[in-house]
């Protein structure tokens, strides 16, 4: 199983010192493995970690935000300089907030930046939320995704004690919704129209999971 870190900080609270770093073992997490059909299929995952983003985080997010592949199916990007100097400034303040409705990490390898994943907090009241990660161009295929993408729901479930977590993504991205299906999403539909995109209108499917859903046995985990 994937080993988790025995001391959480309480979710609301800006203490970044016990989530600094959150480690994900080389080992294959059992929610990361797909049963289709006989065959069982696996998504092996690096030895990444997660830990707060800073404002110097700019340049090496930088290196591939301001890349077109990266964001074919987003309504940002390719970044200049000043918009990703933005964002992380912007994404860096959100830890200093109360209560915190917003958590942002760079997904490291070794010293290397290969992601971000994010968490919203939408509603404190009802505990809803919602994620969204991004990987390095050139590391596609290599399970950080999901790797990203489970440390977020722990961190929602377990540290925050939210009820629901949802995502979406564009209906062409095919490798983002296996991501969430792996991680133990499910697919609610599909809303129409609701982002304006390089290309045109884009349509959202719409995903999620609930506590008990993430508490209990599945194959996908």
């Amino acid at each position: 199983m994937l080993v988790r870190p025995t001391s959480r900080t309480a979710c609301g609270t800006s203490a970044a010192t016990s989530l600094s770093k959150i480690r994900i073992p080389m080992i294959v997490p059992l929610r990361m493995v797909i049963r289709r059909g006989d065959e069982l299929n696996v998504v092996v995952a690096s030895d990444v970690s997660l830990r707060p983003i800073t404002v110097e985080d700019w340049p090496a997010v930088h290196e591939w935000a301001s890349t077109e592949e990266a964001c074919p199916y987003q309504p940002w990007g390719p970044n200049t300089p000043a918009q990703t100097l933005a964002f992380a400034e912007d994404a860096a303040s959100a830890w200093r907030q109360e209560p915190q409705s917003r958590y942002v990490w760079v997904a490291e390898e070794g010293a290397v930046v290969v992601g971000l994943g994010e968490l919203k907090i939408r509603s404190h009241r009802w505990k809803q939320s919602e994620i969204a990660y991004a990987v390095k161009v050139g590391q596609w295929g290599r399970g950080i995704g999901c790797a990203i993408a489970t440390e977020l729901l722990t961190h929602a479930f377990q540290s925050c004690g939210l009820h629901r977590v949802g995502a979406t993504c564009d209906p062409r991205n095919y490798a983002s919704a296996a991501v969430l299906a792996r991680v133990g999403m499910v697919h609610e539909g599909r809303l129409r129209q609701t982002v304006q995109i390089q290309d045109g209108w884009r349509d959202s499917d719409v995903y999620s999971i609930l506590v008990h859903e993430w508490s209990s046995p599945s194959p996908h985990r």
